[in-house]
């Protein structure tokens, strides 16, 4: 029997039926898929970015950070990503962040290569991200300790290690942080 592609819609209902609940789970071409979940790592450069990202945010005031938001890329059949931030400068502030996935284009996709499988299809998922008209796609590699930025239209990314400062402009006008502060563990922990 040929299965029918799954649409954003009926993915987005059916995600919590997946294993996790469907946590980790995208949709590819119409097939959900299932990735392993990430580490401890991964966690702590989140949440290094959303403080990073709070402070641009209150003293600039221009755009929003969302965390773990579908992007839906392609239509017939469906493909929804779910990068680890997405940063919108269009539209009415925060419009995006209660829903499972959007249309919408963020000005800047932060991807975290923090899995193998997550790592395997690194430039494909970025040049989605460039098709719909993202303009920066922030790979950071917690394997190498970098980042790795690559523009819409260019043909190799930049990449900065721990020592660099990971500068916003022109997508995001004032934000920086050093690259080796997204990778420092909490005092807490």
């Amino acid at each position: 029997m040929i299965q029918r592609a799954m649409t954003a819609e009926d993915f987005s209902l059916q995600r919590s039926e997946l294993p996790d609940a469907g946590q980790w789970a995208e949709l590819i071409r119409g097939v959900p898929v299932v990735l392993q979940p990430p580490d401890l790592e991964h966690g702590t450069l989140v949440l290094n970015f959303s403080k990073a990202f709070s402070a641009y945010v209150h003293a600039e005031m221009y755009g929003y950070p969302c965390f773990d938001l579908g992007l839906k890329l392609e239509s017939a059949p469906d493909t929804v990503l779910f990068p680890a931030i997405s940063y919108f400068t269009e539209g009415e502030r925060f419009s995006e962040m209660d829903k499972d996935y959007t249309e919408a284009v963020p000005t800047v996709v932060v991807e975290l290569a923090s899995t193998n499988d997550r790592r395997s299809n690194i430039n494909e998922r970025a040049a989605l991200y460039h098709q719909i008209g993202t303009s920066a796609v922030w790979i950071v590699d917690p394997h190498t300790r970098t980042v790795h930025i690559v523009r819409k239209g260019t043909t190799s990314p930049s990449r900065l290690c721990e020592s660099d400062t990971l500068v916003g402009t022109p997508d995001l006008k004032g934000f920086q942080v050093n690259v080796g502060d997204l990778f420092a563990e909490p005092k807490w922990a």
